[in-house]
């Protein structure tokens, strides 16, 4: 055999060996999340993948089915939920110790291009325009379980359910305000409605200051992890310098 021959042989190998040692090294961590940080997560997730060369799997739900799929006994690593729910995982022995926090995510009000802009400048302004309105459109999760309050707060629950159309989740919510016609609100988490300005939706503002609800979201592992280091090293980037202000940016605030 040749030098050359010896030498290419011996090269193959050690790049066979490099390449099985950093598929090795490679994980795949399960993430279940509440969709309304569906952006900030996305973005934080794709900067994670490039640090560390391991690979994230996220699925997304609203907090109702968050709990269903927790029930399950769910194969994740990590869940991020609001702190009701996560107390409530925790009370079940669900999951670690750690925790790291996320951010909040407000309320805000939405229209489709070229609909009448409602008054939302404060909170007699916003019972008037949701009285105006020929149409009022929330979901079932948790921005709708607070508006379903307010609205009895505000005495005016029977008018505006009987002409409210409600959706499972945000997104769904928002795509009936693109498609839809007249004097008509929709109401979803200020990261969804970001989300979809520029494709048929104006946001009109956050809810009037003395009305806003803002909803926690915290990360933790799960105690059946396969994945324990790791989805401690995932939570702990999520808050950290390159993490939080990917959040930040698409409106999931400290």
């Amino acid at each position: 055999m040749t030098g050359s021959y010896l030498t290419s042989r011996l090269y193959l190998a050690l790049l066979c060996l490099l390449l099985f040692a950093g598929a090795a090294r490679a994980a795949e961590l399960q993430v279940l999340s509440a969709g309304a940080i569906e952006p900030g997560l996305k973005a934080a997730t794709s900067a994670f993948e490039r640090e560390t060369g391991h690979v994230v799997r996220v699925t997304f739900n609203t907090a109702p089915e968050l709990r269903k799929r927790m029930q399950s006994q769910p194969a994740f690593d990590v869940v991020i939920a609001p702190p009701a729910a996560i107390t409530e995982f925790t009370g079940a022995g669900q999951l670690a110790a750690a925790r790291g926090n996320v951010g909040r995510v407000g309320m805000g009000v939405t229209v489709r291009n070229g609909a009448p802009v409602p008054d939302i400048s404060s909170a007699e302004a916003l019972k008037q325009s949701l009285l105006d309105a020929q149409s009022v459109v929330f979901n079932r999760a948790s921005t709708g379980l607070y508006l379903e309050g307010l609205l009895r707060r505000m005495g005016i629950d029977a008018q505006v359910q009987a002409k409210a159309t409600r959706y499972p989740d945000g997104a769904s919510v928002l795509e009936h305000v693109i498609k839809g016609q007249g004097r008509e609100i929709g109401f979803a988490a200020m990261t969804e409605i970001l989300l979809y300005q520029g494709k048929g939706l104006q946001l009109v503002g956050p809810m009037p200051a003395e009305l806003q609800n803002y909803t926690a979201y915290t990360a933790a592992p799960l105690a059946s992890s396969s994945q324990p280091v790791l989805a401690q090293q995932f939570i702990g980037f999520l808050a950290g310098p390159v993490g939080k202000p990917l959040f930040v940016s698409a409106g999931v605030t400290d």
